[in-house]
C-alpha cells in the first residue's frame, strides 16, 4: 500500500492485496491491497468501473456449511484497514515475510489477508475451516473523493485459489472509520480516522480443511504487489 499527501499508500493481497500493503505518516491516505491518503471525512468513488468483475459464485474449495454472507462494503473496508493498522511494524501482517503474523487480531467471523508494501512475498498461514476470508487486490484510503475516482479507473488485480481464478468485486467510495495503534506502518497513528475507502476486493466462504494455494496480484499508483499464500485450513 501507499499513502498520499504525506501518508503511505497501501498496496494490499490484501493488501493492494493484490495491492494490500501500506505505510506512511499519520493523517494521510493509503493504497494497496491499498493506497491511503490523509485522513478526513469519508470518500467517494468515480462512476468508472475497474477491470475486475463483480463477485462470482463460491469457489469449489469452499466448505459446505452455513450460508455465506459477504460483509457490507463499509464494514469490509473499515474493518480491514483497522485490522492492518492495529499492529506495529515488527509484527504487522502487511510486512510479514513468511506468514508468521497472519493470525494477529483475527476475529471469529472473517479472516483477513494482507498484501505487501510493493514486495513479492510467500507466506504460510493456518486458518480455521469455519471462517470466511476477505482481502483486497488493490485498495485506497483517502479523504478526497476524486482520489477514489481516479484510483478505481487505474486499479487492477487478480486472485487464484488452487489454480482457479476468483472474481473480484469493485467497491466504490465508502465512508469508513479506521482505528490503529501507535507506530503502525499503515496510518502511523493511534488516532481514529474518519475517511473514505475504495478498491477491488475478494470475499470467500469458509474453505474446506486441507492445504490451499492462493495467489494475489495487484497494481495501482505505480505500485505492484505479488503475494503467494499457502493456506493450511484446519478443522475447528
Amino acid at each position: 500500500m501507499g499513502f498520499k499527501d504525506g501518508a503511505a499508500a497501501v498496496v494490499a493481497a490484501v493488501l493492494m492485496v493484490g495491492l494490500a500493503g501500506c505505510g506512511g505518516s499519520g493523517g494521510g491516505g493509503a493504497s494497496g491491497a491499498g493506497d491511503a491518503k490523509s485522513s478526513a471525512e469519508p470518500s467517494a468513488k468515480s462512476s468508472s468501473e475497474p477491470s475486475a468483475k463483480s463477485s462470482a459464485e463460491p469457489s469449489a474449495a469452499a466448505s459446505s456449511g452455513p450460508a455465506f454472507t459477504p460483509l457490507p462494503s463499509d464494514e469490509l473496508q473499515g474493518r480491514w484497514w483497522s485490522w492492518a493498522a492495529r499492529e506495529p511494524a515488527a509484527t504487522n501482517p502487511v510486512m510479514d515475510k513468511d506468514g508468521s503474523d497472519c493470525g494477529r487480531n483475527q476475529k471469529r467471523d472473517v479472516w483477513f489477508l494482507a498484501g505487501s508494501f510493493g514486495t513479492k512475498e510467500r507466506r504460510t498461514c493456518t486458518v480455521p475451516d469455519n471462517v470466511q476470508l476477505a482481502f483486497p487486490l488493490a485498495n485506497l484510503m483517502s479523504p478526497d473523493e476524486q482520489d477514489c475516482a481516479v484510483f478505481m479507473v487505474e486499479a487492477e488485480g487478480s486472485a487464484h485459489l488452487d489454480g482457479k481464478a476468483l472474481e473480484a468485486q469493485a467497491h466504490p467510495m465508502e465512508g469508513i472509520m479506521v482505528e490503529g495503534v501507535a507506530g503502525n506502518p499503515v496510518t502511523d497513528t493511534d488516532q481514529t480516522l474518519i475517511t473514505k475507502g475504495c478498491g477491488l476486493w475478494v470475499q470467500l466462504p469458509p474453505l474446506e480443511a486441507g492445504s490451499h494455494s492462493l495467489k494475489i496480484r495487484g497494481e495501482a499508483d505505480d505500485l505492484s504487489v505479488a503475494v503467494d499464500y499457502t493456506l493450511n485450513v484446519e478443522a475447528a
